[in-house]
């Protein structure tokens, strides 16, 4: 069975019938979905998921569930720290990357956990599928190029602002301890 890490940014909080057809082809396709307990492109994610009432899901989150919609199984994250904000919840999404075989993004343009995500996915050396709110499209990445090419069609200030939040406030990945939930 396949695995998707499918995230996305916050301000990405409804899918249009260009994002739920890509949904429902992975419903078809009988894809394991791994998704974050976040509100946004999580929670409108989980919502279309529930309503299809898919079982093959997985739910990532920290010490609790944020939400968790179909009630699926969770998988808990933990790091060595308690203080929460970016670097804290960006570990759910790093165990997300490593553990699926490719990622499905619905970014906004500008937010740096989407973006750190699908840089993420990349560097792994897998492929990425990337949804452009602006475009109102799907891009497939799977170099470091392609993702050069895709960061050009951004506001590239909130690029490197977002680059530079993300090279001081992330986790390594020895810092990211994965248990799952009992």
């Amino acid at each position: 069975m396949t695995t998707v890490f499918i995230g996305g940014s916050r301000a990405v909080s409804r899918l249009n019938s260009i994002i739920r057809e890509k949904l429902d082809d992975l419903i078809n396709r009988k894809c394991m979905i791994f998704v974050g307990d976040a509100n946004g492109a999580d929670k409108a994610v989980q919502q279309h998921l529930a309503s299809r009432s898919y079982e093959h899901v997985l739910v990532y989150c920290m010490d609790r569930c944020r939400n968790n919609l179909g009630k699926w199984p969770a998988k808990h994250v933990a790091t060595p720290s308690d203080r929460r904000g970016f670097a804290y919840y960006a570990a759910k999404d790093l165990a997300m990357a490593h553990d699926a075989k490719c990622g499905m993004m619905l970014w906004d343009g500008k937010s740096k956990g989407t973006l750190n995500n699908i840089q993420q996915i990349i560097s792994a050396g897998k492929k990425a599928l990337v949804y452009l709110a602006s475009e109102k499209a799907f891009r497939k990445l799977s170099t470091e190029q392609e993702l050069h090419d895709l960061l050009q069609c951004c506001n590239q200030s909130a690029i490197r602002q977002a680059q530079r939040q993300i090279g001081t406030e992330l986790p390594t990945a020895d810092q990211i301890l994965l248990h799952p939930q009992g």
